[in-house]
């Protein structure tokens, strides 16, 4: 009993320590992310996402890209851009790059793995964008997208976040104690959407950083040949990201400790993609869209992601660009706590973070959209509430 709470002790140490890496980083994320998707008008997403080709793909990779990095948020503005006739490809596009080419995902990608794969995750997200745009014209007809449409209008609505008048220029809203209140709710609504999966993410990473490395070299095969163990890497990602129920920014920690133990490059950037077909995103993609079409889209995702891993590992080996050295597992999750740059920032961020949240609490604050209601004042609804409802 006694080894059992220590573990957990160790475990929750681990888990702590990492988040104290990147507390900053999450605060100024989420942010910047809020200011976004305040001040960027719904209905200019919904007007540039509709047709099939490359360049309305192109317009909601970037929308998608300046958007919240909240797995749950990014398919449920998708699903109602996509009932308001969206095409599926531009859909598709907006929830990768929600959740594979955002500010904060970069800044805690940068701290925990380094710029490498910082760099290829945004460069095969862009590669995981157009495969799935290619698998969309090939594998699904007009019909089955109709068809996904019709059940995803008369599907209940999920986590959306949103958005300002677009009366305001920019430079009033700088200084508009109102247009910061809409920045203020929607930083509100991602913590509240993702602070699970955040917490999940780092004490997970924190009990897997106590299994030992030749345990984790065994599962992910660090003594086949590369090829074999690329292939077996790549794809066993994925699966583990699905099984975690770990999403966003929460599979990040997780991802470099895998890393430390010897996954392999490839099977590091598949698993972070998979964030999209955790098993309770499935279950709301079954509620929006039905069993078939779920099952279709999920299936299509998968092989784009194990696709785009591996072509993005090609390149950068090719490139001399894959890391020639791992950390250790003790350097990813004992770095300390002491009063250096990382304690500063934690402590600016927090407090710019504290004044965002009291502008939701503050008197007169009422509502997503403070006490003017105006626009597209929607409720935040938490996605997980939809998965609950979903028919036997």
């Amino acid at each position: 009993m006694a080894d059992v709470v220590e573990a957990l002790g160790e475990a929750l140490g681990n888990a702590f320590q990492m988040a104290w890496e990147v507390w900053w980083a999450l605060i100024l994320g989420f942010a910047l992310s809020g200011i976004v998707q305040a001040w960027v008008a719904r209905a200019q997403m919904e007007r540039v996402m509709g047709g099939w080709g490359l360049a309305a793909t192109a317009r909601a990779t970037g929308l998608g890209a300046a958007s919240s990095s909240c797995s749950y948020a990014a398919i449920a503005i998708a699903r109602s851009a996509f009932q308001k006739g969206a095409g599926l490809p531009a859909v598709i596009a907006f929830m990768f790059a929600s959740t594979n080419l955002v500010f904060e995902l970069g800044i805690v990608l940068w701290i925990f793995l380094g710029p490498e794969f910082t760099a290829a995750e945004f460069a095969g997200g862009l590669v995981l964008i157009l495969l799935m745009w290619a698998a969309v014209h090939l594998f699904v007809s007009r019909g089955d997208e109709e068809r996904a449409r019709e059940h995803a209008s008369a599907a209940g609505t999920g986590h959306e976040h949103t958005t300002a008048s677009a009366a305001r220029s920019w430079r009033e809203r700088i200084v508009s104690v109102e247009a910061w209140s809409d920045v203020a709710y929607n930083f509100r609504g991602d913590w509240q959407m993702l602070w699970k999966e955040i917490t999940a993410g780092f004490l997970i990473a924190g009990c897997v950083a106590l299994v030992p490395e030749t345990v984790i070299q065994d599962v992910f095969l660090s003594d086949a040949p590369g090829a074999v163990r690329t292939v077996e890497n790549v794809v066993l990602g994925p699966v583990i990201a699905v099984l975690s129920f770990v999403c966003s920014i929460g599979n990040v920690p997780l991802a470099a400790i895998l890393w430390a133990g010897g996954i392999s490059f490839a099977g590091v950037i598949a698993f972070i993609y998979a964030d999209l077909i955790t098993l309770p995103i499935i279950l709301i993609y079954r509620k929006y869209y039905g069993t078939r079409f779920t099952l279709q889209l999920v299936g299509l995702m998968f092989v784009a992601m194990v696709a785009a891993a591996l072509l993005v590992d090609l390149v950068f080996t090719a490139a001399g660009l894959v890391p020639d050295t791992r950390p250790s597992i003790d350097s990813i999750t004992d770095r300390g706590i002491t009063f250096n740059y990382t304690a500063v920032l934690n402590i600016v961020f927090t407090v710019a973070g504290a004044a965002l949240l009291w502008l939701t609490v503050r008197p007169g604050a009422a509502g997503p959209l403070g006490p003017r209601g105006r626009d597209e004042g929607l409720a935040q609804i938490s996605a997980r509430r939809v998965a609950r409802r979903l028919p036997n």
